[in-house]
């Protein structure tokens, strides 16, 4: 295998990595109506759940992506979804509201390493030009993760049970540790052919005012992408009456593959206009702009006339929100080089995962009370006001050194 073609399979086994992140992430999303109903549970509920999971997930990410860079990424990949899947699959076996709690908090703890494995990974065996591209490569594990929860635990929870399908797609990350020992073989990383970059200490990296604009910037861009991720089920079936079946199997999906190809497209912008000659940090800045902007849409979703037409406008704010991550995610890399990338990421999934303990019981509290208008409408501007943060702290102070 050519070294660049095995770098880019190493890449693909990254992306199914977070494939059964997301998977295992996003199946509640995919059986709240069910478990709303079984537990008796309100929307402002689910959103404390999901809020326990994003606690211990914020909390847990520094240190995990501290020790998947003081570990080597094999073994903090390895060791990370092995957790990750025995809490998933521990979900099915809960009898009450309390044990849901429990399994996501232990869901979370493990899933914090995730997103800094990946983030390592591409600035191990990427140039910069292409590094915005692999993370939109990495909007496909993402997407294709919460397409699956839908179509994947919604079958099987329609056959077997909900239990059946915590258990059967937490199952699912058993095997993915052989098939990376495989990629790993092939595939060189660019340190070790010389192409590294001297890396900065914690310390500095904490010091610096950089990335404390790029993890206040990214919990204001994701804000949208949170909304997409976590209740697209419950607004098609709040707002226009549908079966949790009917909702996941005929329109959640979507969203999520269109949201894979804003990935894609926001990398490919960002690289090219690197290789025309453009900066690094002037790049991804215009996409995210541009990305920020066309998010706005997210305000007419709710004042679609029927579910398909909503579908196609979460779709497009989805696939904008997207385009924007998978820019702001390779600043890290960017700024602070491979050997340090797990930790400047895990940074801003902290930062993200803190904004949701607040965001997602707000969220339910809001539709419990007066429907997903009010959530859109917020929720639309703030990716703008991401942006201008990132501008006038992170992008500027880059550009200037």
């Amino acid at each position: 295998m050519k070294p660049v073609s095995a770098r880019w399979f190493a890449l693909g086994v990254f992306t199914l990595y977070t494939t059964l992140n997301y998977l295992d992430r996003q199946t509640l999303a995919a059986l709240t109506p069910q478990l709303r109903g079984e537990f008796r549970l309100t929307n402002e509920d689910i959103g404390w759940l999901h809020s326990a999971f994003y606690a211990v997930y914020a909390l847990c990410a520094p240190f995990a992506g501290w020790w998947i860079d003081r570990v080597g990424l094999t073994m903090g990949a390895s060791a990370t979804i092995v957790l990750w899947s025995l809490a998933a699959m521990a979900t099915g076996w809960v009898e009450s509201y309390e044990g849901l709690v429990v399994c996501r908090l232990l869901l979370g703890a493990a899933e914090a390493g995730g997103i800094p494995a990946f983030g390592k990974a591409a600035a191990m065996y990427l140039p910069p030009s292409e590094r915005a591209l692999g993370l939109g490569v990495n909007q496909l594990g993402l997407s294709g993760g919460s397409m699956l929860a839908p179509l994947l635990a919604g079958w099987v929870a329609a056959m077997y049970g909900w239990r059946a399908a915590f258990v059967a797609v937490g199952a699912a990350g058993f095997f993915w540790a052989p098939l990376w020992r495989v990629a790993q073989r092939r595939a060189t990383p660019l340190d070790a052919v010389g192409r590294g970059r001297a890396a900065a200490r914690p310390g500095e990296m904490i010091r610096d005012a950089r990335l404390w604009g790029l993890i206040a910037a990214n919990v204001l861009v994701m804000t949208v992408y949170s909304l997409w991720t976590n209740w697209t089920t419950v607004f098609l079936v709040q707002r226009y009456g549908l079966s949790q079946w009917e909702a996941n199997q005929q329109y959640a999906w979507i969203p999520p593959l269109c949201a894979a190809g804003g990935g894609i497209v926001g990398g490919w912008l960002s690289m090219r206009w690197i290789r025309a000659g453009q900066g690094v940090y002037a790049a991804r800045g215009r996409v995210i702009l541009w990305g920020a902007a066309a998010v706005l849409l997210t305000i007419a979703v709710p004042y679609m006339p029927g579910p398909g037409w909503a579908t196609a406008m979460v779709s497009l704010s989805f696939f904008s929100s997207v385009a924007v991550s998978a820019n702001l995610y390779a600043l890290p890399h960017d700024l602070f080089g491979a050997e340090r990338t797990a930790f400047a990421v895990s940074g801003i999934t902290s930062g993200y995962g803190l904004m949701l303990v607040f965001y997602s019981p707000w969220v339910g509290r809001l539709v419990d009370q007066y429907g997903f208008l009010p959530v859109c409408r917020i929720s639309a501007f703030l990716p703008l006001l991401g942006w201008l943060v990132l501008r006038l702290t992170t992008l500027r102070r880059a550009e200037a050194a």
